[in-house]
């Protein structure tokens, strides 16, 4: 080979090399995208605007990352928006981190799950199916959009009302999720007191907020109906061998964000935010204890003081991250 080839030559491979290089940091410095798709409802109406049998769900995805967490809403959510969207950046800052987050829309006091009846105390006219949603529709749409990463699994996670159902979830559908988180969840609910606790949370919002109270009953069915149990993380301990495990709850005492201020035009950040906050932690460590004895391995935040409110949660979020739940 001739001098001015082997000098073409190098210099084309140099070119090459730059360009390489010029790709992969702009592939390193790409922004979360954020988008909306709608999905299957399983048979539910659609509320969400996306049109017939369709449920909204938000994403905010990048195409290096390489693990995808599905983030369940709590007790009041909402037909428009995430609770997760509307009161935290999680979505798109996780999803800059290496995190792909995906959030569904909706489910108001469904505690995720497929109901035995459609609700009576609020004429609602169909059965939810959100399990169905979460295990069929989301996964085929997570698929879909190449979001399962190099584990082949996703993650789930929840707060409040859903922090037992994530945890469930994810133990009756291994083939699909690999990691389960529970922040401030009630993942014990066979301890005594705890179905009229639920029934109360359920009646509650009808009195302070002008939202439907919805019926228990026709979620599980009475107390002593089997489905309570087979919903109930405590219960089914032995399931989760092998996940991975996140559990976070606050004391009830209150925390960076119970200023006078802050207390003054929202009293009921206290007034509620404390002892649910302390029914999510004895509920927790409750669990905690009986994994801890079962030998399954898991991570746990507790910080000293916490209400239950977004903060703490979004809070929680940042430490399982940093604790390496999210990791392929």
């Amino acid at each position: 080979m001739s001098f001015k080839s082997r000098l073409v030559k190098g210099a084309a491979a140099a070119v090459a090399a730059v360009m390489a290089t010029g790709l992969m940091a702009g592939a390193a410095e790409a922004k979360p995208s954020a988008q909306t798709w709608f999905i299957d409802s399983c048979g539910m109406p659609s509320q969400s605007g996306g049109g017939h049998n369709k449920v909204k769900v938000r994403a905010w995805t990048r195409p290096q990352n390489r693990k995808t967490v599905v983030l369940l809403d709590g007790l009041r959510a909402t037909n428009n928006k995430s609770g997760w969207e509307d009161r935290t950046t999680v979505g798109p800052d996780l999803a800059a981190k290496g995190v792909n987050v995906v959030q569904p829309v909706g489910g108001y006091m469904s505690f995720y799950t497929d109901w035995n009846t459609p609700d009576n105390f609020s004429n609602q006219g169909y059965r939810y199916r959100w399990n169905c949603v979460i295990t069929k529709s989301l996964v085929r749409a997570m698929d879909g959009h190449g979001l399962r990463g190099p584990s082949g699994h996703y993650a789930i996670m929840g707060l409040s009302m859903s922090g037992g159902s994530a945890l469930m979830i994810a133990a009756n559908n291994r083939r699909n999720f690999d990691a389960a988180g529970s922040l401030s969840g009630l993942p014990a609910l066979s301890v005594p007191g705890m179905h009229t606790a639920i029934r109360a949370a359920m009646l509650f919002p009808a009195l302070d907020g002008g939202t439907p109270a919805m019926n228990a009953d026709a979620m599980w069915g009475p107390p002593w109906n089997v489905r309570w149990y087979e919903n109930d993380p405590l219960a089914q301990v032995g399931r989760f061998h092998g996940l991975k495990l996140f559990l976070s709850t606050g004391s009830g005492i209150p925390g960076y964000t119970a200023t006078p201020q802050a207390l003054l035009n929202n009293p009921m950040l206290l007034i509620q935010g404390a002892p649910l906050e302390l029914l999510a932690s004895s509920q927790t460590h409750l669990f905690d204890l009986a994994t801890t004895v079962a030998g399954i391995p898991h991570k746990t935040y507790y910080p000293v003081t916490g209400l239950h409110d977004w903060e703490y949660w979004r809070d929680a979020v940042w430490n399982a991250y940093h604790q390496g739940f999210f990791r392929a």
